[in-house]
């Protein structure tokens, strides 16, 4: 049972937010010419960036190397303590090695480094003491150091972790930056997300098609338009002339409206009522293009057509809820 009071907690949690944010932005007022040549570094590397840490540093290690994977740097985190078991044997001369460290006294680090410098591997010293024996030891050191954790006594790293995130976040952007990484880019290496989704999935990998395709030739009457609606579960019909290219569309919306106005249509053929010049798409474009066109005319179907006008497709919202690219 604590008698603190919830202002307190208030108090303290603002306090800590002011201390780290302090931290980085003294963090960002020091960056200079290390900074630049780990960049470079990065940019140059032939092999991998590796991560490596220990204790809370290697949690911060950890999440720095998944960032680089993810904006186009090819990173992966080395378990400190591991690599002086075999896994040292991951690291080759191509690689670049960013030892994270507050101290830059880590027993399980330097124990290493002989072995790690043997390789040839350029080293990069993320530290908080840059008189210690690993900035001394490495090609590269970057000042992540701090006046003060956000622990009151001094001692749980709590700014110094954020700085070396902060900074790791940075090395990443500079080089999404410098390498001109795109979105698409971004979407080869998260395919099972929302923008994977949305920016590699195209027409062609969701539309209907064959007999998937509601189609009827100009001359069937509306009553037989319905029927290939009622079969094909798409809300809609494509029209199409003998060439298979396509003339217009016939809606379950059309024939409500037709309803609505009392209209006598058992003896109107399809061409009578169809949209002409529906709003279409072609097969290779992506999938997010047909959910804007459909949102802006607020339409819930749409023709998939070749350079010629010939139906090879056919598709409507439900399909792009299914693919999850809405």
């Amino acid at each position: 049972m604590t008698n603190a009071n919830p202002l307190q907690h208030l108090s303290i949690a603002r306090e800590v937010l002011s201390i780290e944010a302090a931290a980085l932005q003294n963090t960002a007022d020091k960056l200079g010419a290390d900074f630049e040549a780990a960049v470079e570094a990065i940019l140059g590397c032939k092999g991998r960036v590796i991560l490596m840490g220990l204790g809370k540093s290697g949690l911060i290690a950890r999440k720095i190397a998944a960032t680089l994977a993810s904006t186009g740097t090819p990173g992966f985190f080395v378990h400190a303590a591991e690599a002086a078991h075999g896994d040292l044997g991951m690291i080759t001369e191509a690689d670049v090695v960013i030892a994270l460290s507050n101290s830059g006294e880590t027993g399980e680090v330097l124990a290493i480094l002989p072995a790690m410098r043997r390789k040839g591997a350029k080293l990069i010293a993320l530290t908080g003491n840059l008189e210690s024996s690993l900035a001394l030891a490495s090609d590269i050191v970057l000042d992540g150091s701090i006046s003060k954790e956000a622990c009151p006594m001094n001692l749980a790293p709590t700014a110094s972790t954020t700085v070396a995130l902060a900074l790791g976040d940075a090395l990443a952007v500079a080089a999404l930056e410098a390498r001109g990484f795109s979105k698409e880019d971004f979407a080869l290496s998260h395919p099972g997300g929302s923008l994977g989704r949305r920016l590699l999935t195209h027409v062609s990998d969701v539309m209907r098609t064959g007999e998937e395709i509601p189609k009827v030739s100009a001359e069937v009457s509306v009553s037989q338009a319905v029927l290939e609606i009622t079969r094909k579960r798409l809300g809609m019909t494509t029209v199409v002339n003998a060439d298979n290219q396509l003339l217009g569309i016939f809606t379950d919306g059309d024939l409500r409206r037709m309803i609505e106005t009392g209209a006598d249509w058992r003896g109107l053929k399809v061409t009578d009522v169809m949209t002409k010049s529906p709003k279409t798409i072609a097969a290779h474009k992506l999938a997010a293009e047909a959910v804007r066109i459909m949102e802006s005319t607020h339409i819930s179907q749409l023709a998939v057509v070749d350079e010629k006008g010939v139906v090879v497709g056919a598709l409507n919202m439900h399909d792009l809820f299914d693919a999850k690219v809405v």
